[in-house]
């Protein structure tokens, strides 16, 4: 292998405690991919380091990713852009002026803060750790950093190649997932996905405002009116926690008649499980400017109309109420079916009681709570 040639090694970080098999029939392919992009000079590498977030409806929110990683022998790493070690560790081996940026056997990076000065930057760095969903945004979805890494012991890969080798027991530092090992694959180009084979960092105390239920987010289905061949849904998403905003917020909600969604105002919308005529579930968000941050004890609500489709709707039975509702990629439990709300004096479909069919779910992490 010549030793200016580039090199790829992938991570794959798979969301796991959330659902025991690790896997979300939401988004079944969702998952977190870490790439490194290698130049050699003899023993000195420049390293790309990039983290993507190819989950639909999940993100990183702060603290944000904590980066880490076992290195396979002694390597050392003399410089970082875009990012930053938390601890330099031990260098007292090393000789010279030149003190290195970390001389850690398992180094912990994290992001850079927004307003980092340009001659500490790369693209898609400093953003304090955050990463959008895939669905929200394709660009702030990915984070990337650059270090210069010396030492590294040479290995001789799966191929016959010989070249540095490879890290092991990698992590995200978020809870939730967990990470693969390090597989050597093509080299990256620009914008390419590979062939696969803000804040101090400390969590902030949850504080809810009182409430019979003392869950810090509420989501509210409201069955406004129904129209002879259309209904209108008003949705309110309610913060309780009286200590955090929620930014780039999102909602998923499963229900058979988000196929028929014709009007829909103050959020973004995009389906995402579409399977021939199966198109049931899909992906609420903020309008950037606008309503894409929900403040402490404040709220963000859309209304929002479908089409009738006669072979189905009804609103007995608790049908006009979703399947699934998820916040920030957290499932929240809706009331069971017999304490949905019924329709008022049991009458007719024409015209629904602003007042009666009313559903609400919340979460509160780790737990899930029951709102009825």
């Amino acid at each position: 292998m010549d030793v200016d040639q580039l090199i790829l090694f992938v991570f794959v970080c798979c969301l796991s405690s959330r659902f025991a098999d690790a896997y979300d029939p939401v988004d079944p392919n969702g998952n977190i991919i870490i790439n490194w992009d290698f130049q050699s000079i003899e023993n000195v590498y420049t390293v790309m380091v990039s983290v993507h977030n190819h989950q639909l409806y999940r993100h990183i929110e702060q603290p944000g990713w904590r980066l880490s990683w076992r290195w396979a022998g002694n390597e050392i790493i003399w410089g970082m852009t875009g990012a930053e070690a938390t601890e330099q560790g031990d260098c007292h081996r090393i000789r010279g002026a030149t003190r290195p940026h970390c001389c850690e056997k398992q180094p912990v990076i994290v992001d850079l803060p927004p307003g980092t000065p340009y001659n500490n930057q790369v693209s898609s760095c400093c953003r304090g750790g955050v990463l959008s969903s895939l669905t929200q945004n394709n660009r702030t979805s990915t984070a990337a950093f650059q270090m210069v890494v010396g030492g590294f012991r040479r290995a001789t890969y799966h191929d016959g190649d010989r070249g540095p080798a490879l890290p092991s027991r990698f992590g995200v530092g978020v809870p939730g997932y967990s990470c693969s090992n390090a597989t050597k694959v093509n080299a990256t180009s620009e914008g390419e996905k590979p062939e696969l084979p803000a804040g101090d960092g400390e969590a902030v105390a949850p504080v809810f405002r009182c409430t019979d239920h003392m869950c810090p987010v509420r989501v509210h289905w409201h069955v406004k009116i129904s129209y002879r061949e259309y209904w209108r849904v008003k949705v309110t998403i309610t913060n309780y926690n009286q200590v955090k905003n929620y930014s780039d917020w999102n909602l998923v909600v499963q229900h058979p008649n988000l196929r028929s969604l014709t009007q829909l105002f103050s959020f973004n919308y995009q389906p995402l499980i579409e399977y021939g005529t199966l198109n049931d579930t899909g992906m609420f968000w903020g309008i950037q400017y606008y309503n894409e941050m929900m403040l402490q004890d404040g709220n963000v609500q859309t209304e929002m109309i479908l089409k009738k489709d006669k072979s189905d709707f009804t609103f007995s039975g608790g049908w006009a109420f979703p399947r699934r509702v998820y916040f920030d990629g957290h499932e929240c439990v809706m009331p069971p079916p017999d304490q949905y709300p019924l329709l008022p004096n049991g009458g007719p479909d024409s015209r629904v009681s602003a007042a009666q069919l009313i559903a609400s779910s919340c979460f509160l992490l780790p737990f899930i709570f029951l709102i009825v």
